[in-house]
């Protein structure tokens, strides 16, 4: 499913402020005093403190990536410091709710937490918020086809004896009371992976065969193989799309086209043909390899992401009182980022000009000390393009030839509520999508407390009013094209009724349609080398600019999160702030502390451990 279905539309831009000069050192200096005809003394004396000229540093982008560099930056304890964070956005902040023409509060995109996010279940604590007034509950998730329901992915970590065995021909009444008297409780156990997944599931498929189920084995290995690997293998899988693998490891075609095909569009907005094996590798480590409970999802429970967690992170990072209070400029483009050569022989990133869309005008940062390009494809295009010093760089050169993935999104607002098996759905098969992949998520019901709001209104006023439905669809090319009306009209009058009935009988009051076009990043098969390195061009060539988003390659600071992901995004800013205040910092920093996830669990090191043995001698004759 979608571990974030959107990181939204963020360009960039710049805040222009004229700046002290470099730091330089003040010398003592020696006043010689007017001599007497009996003596003669120096006296020194030292000169007035004068402060140090600022450290400035910009972070370009305001999604999870921008906000976790500049969060790292204000918090390092430098001195003097100033961060001033730009994007395209009209409010990067989360301050000002986004409205559709009704009035109504609208977001690109239903993003969901996973379990092993523990950097922004950190920053949750850290802002005082409850956990529980954030988050939803963990949710069940249900497949539907042409055909009905196929599947539902329940919650591992609260499942029941009962529920996962109850339905088990044969031997469930003996697995279950040998559970029961083993651990004494009604929960099922965490079992080791996959073993776990396995018994889970079982009574959560309702058309797919336990064969075809069974055919994904061999796959299973290969996930050990190349997340075990070394960058030579991660680049063998990464040259191989996910389809032609599954075709080496004979898995079924009705596995790969009923569950695993409508599973990819979601989370990683592509079909297995046009995505490179090695990051769906990623993602089924997490769903078959990690922890039972690890693809156990939740989703925000009032408002928005950007309202419940942007927001109060900006607050505190853009307190007054704050020495290295942030600065957020929205509504600025980049227009050109300028390189010179330092006395070290490096290149420095220097100066950056921007068009500010309110005014008008094109406007200039100097004496900046170090950039995060926090930016999606899209984003480093527009910079890369308008920035010749960065394009001579094949790292920046090469991320701006990466394309990404259009996606739609929707609203409808209905007169009645319509109660369906789960709140999080996913569309599978359907020729109505053209290609896409498709999810709608029954808001009043994963936001329940706030009805009201999701329809504009004040609290209290909930009287009469139905479901709200956000649906989003991926890799979204074959729908771009049609009007509003018409792609409103695909979901009420095939999609949604063909999967829950009920929708039929509901009338539509209200809607809203996003299009976005090319804004996700697209993992296409070969593109692992041309995604931007953590680290840019490097500390030797351009040691003042670095990036941040959850398509980077990360190096030795790689994290558990894998993906198209909140979390992976949020760490790669701490990281990315970390790394450029390490070359820049005249004076000691704190570096922000990164959370790790949830070690491998032992039977997968030992996979690991022993298939590095047998391919030290065993020629990888599937991949290329």
């Amino acid at each position: 499913m979608t571990t974030s279905l959107i990181a939204t539309i963020a360009l960039i831009a710049s805040s222009a402020e004229a700046f002290a000069p470099a730091r330089t050192q003040v010398p003592r200096r020696l006043t010689w005093l007017q001599e007497t005809a009996a003596d003669a003394k120096v006296v020194e004396d030292t000169a007035d403190d004068i402060p140090s000229p600022k450290k400035k540093y910009v972070v370009v982008g305001g999604g999870w990536g921008g906000w976790g560099a500049a969060k790292a930056l204000c918090e390092s304890g430098i001195e003097n410091v100033e961060v001033t964070m730009i994007d395209a956005l009209p409010d990067p902040t989360g301050q000002t709710p986004y409205l559709s023409p009704t009035g109504k509060p609208v977001e690109a995109g239903t993003r969901g937490f996973w379990k092993d996010y523990p950097n922004i279940n950190a920053l949750v604590d850290e802002l005082g918020l409850d956990e529980n007034e954030v988050f939803t509950p963990f949710t069940n998730s249900s497949f539907y086809s042409p055909d009905g329901l196929e599947a539902t992915a329940p919650v591992f970590s609260e499942a029941t004896v009962d529920s996962i065995l109850g339905g088990v021909p044969v031997v469930g009444d003996a697995l279950k009371n040998a559970f029961a008297q083993s651990s004494g409780s009604e929960e099922f156990p965490m079992l080791p992976s996959p073993l776990g997944q396995v018994f889970a599931t079982i009574p959560y498929f309702e058309r797919l065969p336990i064969a075809d189920r069974a055919s994904m084995v061999g796959l299973l290995l290969a996930t050990i193989d190349c997340l075990g690997g070394d960058e030579e293998t991660k680049e063998q899988y990464d040259r191989m799309s996910a389809h032609e693998l599954f075709l080496r490891f004979k898995l079924s075609k009705r596995l790969v086209e009923d569950f695993i095909k409508p599973t990819l569009l979601v989370g990683l907005f592509k079909p297995p043909e046009e995505l490179s094996a090695l990051v769906v590798m990623e993602l089924l480590y997490y769903y078959a390899l990690a922890h039972q409970d690890s693809f156990d999802v939740r989703w925000i429970k009032n408002g928005t992401v950007s309202d419940s967690l942007i927001q109060p992170m900006a607050e505190q990072l853009m307190k007054e009182d704050n020495d290295s209070a942030l600065k957020v400029l929205g509504g600025c483009r980049v227009k050109e980022i300028s390189v010179e050569k330092g006395n070290d022989g490096k290149s420095h990133a220097s100066k950056l000009s921007y068009l500010n869309t309110r005014s008008g005008e094109i406007e200039e940062m100097d004496d900046i000390d170090g950039i995060v390009l926090a930016l999606g494809c899209q984003g480093m295009q527009s910079v890369i393009s308008s920035s010749p010093d960065l394009a001579r760089l094949p790292e920046f050169s090469r991320a701006a030839s990466l394309k990404g993935i259009d996606v739609i999104s929707c609203r409808l607002y209905f007169d009645r509520k319509v109660a369906t098996r789960s709140p999080a759905n996913v569309f599978s098969r359907f020729e109505e999508l053209r290609g896409a992949g498709g999810t709608f998520f029954m808001l009043d019901q994963l936001q329940e407390e706030s009805l009201a709001e999701l329809w504009g209104k004040d609290a209290g006023s909930e009287e009469g009013l139905g479901s709200v439905v956000a649906c989003d669809f991926y890799n979204s090319g074959g729908l771009m094209s049609l009007a509003d009306e018409d792609i409103v009209k695909i979901l009420t009058d095939e999609l949604l009724p063909s999967a829950v009935s009920k929708f039929a009988d509901a009338k539509l009051v209200d809607s809203w349609v996003g299009k976005y076009a090319g804004v996700v990043s697209w993992f296409s098969p070969g593109s692992y080398t041309l995604r931007p390195p953590l680290e840019g061009a490097g500390n030797n060539v351009l040691p003042n600019v670095k990036c941040a988003g959850d398509w980077v390659r990360m190096g030795d600071r790689e994290h558990g999160a894998k993906g198209l992901c909140q979390e992976r995004a949020f760490v790669s800013g701490f990281e990315a702030a970390n790394s450029l205040m390490k070359v820049t910092a005249d004076e000691e920093f704190q570096a922000h502390e990164v959370l790790a996830v949830r070690e491998d669990e032992m039977q997968f090191k030992m996979g690991v451990e022993v298939n590095r043995k047998v391919m030290s001698f065993l020629p990888r004759f599937w991949t290329r």
